[in-house]
């Protein structure tokens, strides 16, 4: 098995598979739950697509893994004491969103990789990020697969709510950073890429709903419900890379199969 290549690209944390085969090869870029597996290294064990034909790239959130503050996550459930949507959602999906462009092209040109459109995919909040560049597109994208994905802030503020269980109090900002960061309704602008939505049986309701809302909204787009799956796709806490888990691997052959019919082919 090829060793994984670890690095910093535009002050982002990567973790790169690289192709089976030597080669041109595209590119697919994934970004990590906050839930586990909470980095870019951990998430690379537990979705590694190893049978698509392309390099894997999966990049660091701020503030996880080697950007984790001294209080590791408890800086993280501080900003959503702080406020659900601003200082959690819209912040951390933004600076990730914001940083994506510079990061990619260093990694290009540090591993070769040729330009091209990409696959992308995110999980929970790094489903968000993924969600927001197939909405916005940056860059030419060929695919994307989206991963008990907070597809709408406001229902993370739901989710998030009630595990402080302390009421959020929304404000003009609130509302207007949950609208742009509401991909149902912002359905029209993924329309015309293939997106695969994964949605385990046993999610958040809130968050499971939307899955089926999106993939409903969505022309071409596949929805894959995974028994017996809930929130995370690793064993928690998961910081450090470990085995996969027989529900990931449910998660990674749905990928799999999806790039290898959608960017690979």
């Amino acid at each position: 098995m090829t060793r994984p290549i670890s690095g910093v690209a535009a002050g982002v944390p990567f973790t790169a598979l690289p192709p089976s085969s030597d080669g041109p090869a595209p590119l697919v870029i994934a970004w990590h739950l906050l839930d586990a597996p909470c980095t870019d290294a951990a998430f690379a064990a537990a979705l590694p697509l190893s049978e698509v034909a392309a390099w894997r790239v999966y990049l660091g959130l701020p503030m996880c893994g080697a950007r984790s503050a001294p209080n590791g996550q408890d800086a993280i459930v501080a900003l959503a004491r702080e406020d659900i949507v601003l200082r959690y959602v819209d912040n951390l999906v933004r600076q990730a969103f914001d940083e994506f462009p510079a990061a990619l092209a260093e990694i290009r040109a540090r591993l070769g990789i040729a330009d091209g459109p990409i696959g992308v995919v995110g999980g929970s909040l790094g489903g968000a990020v993924a969600s927001l560049v197939l909405a916005e597109r940056p860059v030419p994208i060929a695919a994307g697969a989206l991963l008990n994905a907070a597809i709408r802030a406001r229902s993370v503020a739901e989710v998030v709510e009630q595990g402080m269980d302390t009421p959020y109090v929304w404000t003009d900002a609130a509302r207007a950073a949950a609208d742009r960061l509401d991909f149902v309704a912002h359905a029209d602008e993924l329309a015309d890429v293939p997106v695969l939505v994964v949605s385990g049986e046993l999610d958040h309701p809130p968050l499971r709903a939307d899955a089926l809302e999106l993939a409903a909204a969505l022309p071409r787009s596949r929805l894959v419900s995974v028994p017996g799956l809930d929130h995370p796709l690793a064993e928690r806490p998961r910081v450090e890379p470990a085995p996969q888990i027989p529900n990931a691997r449910v998660v990674d052959h749905a990928v799999t199969d999806w790039f290898n019919q959608h960017l690979t082919s």
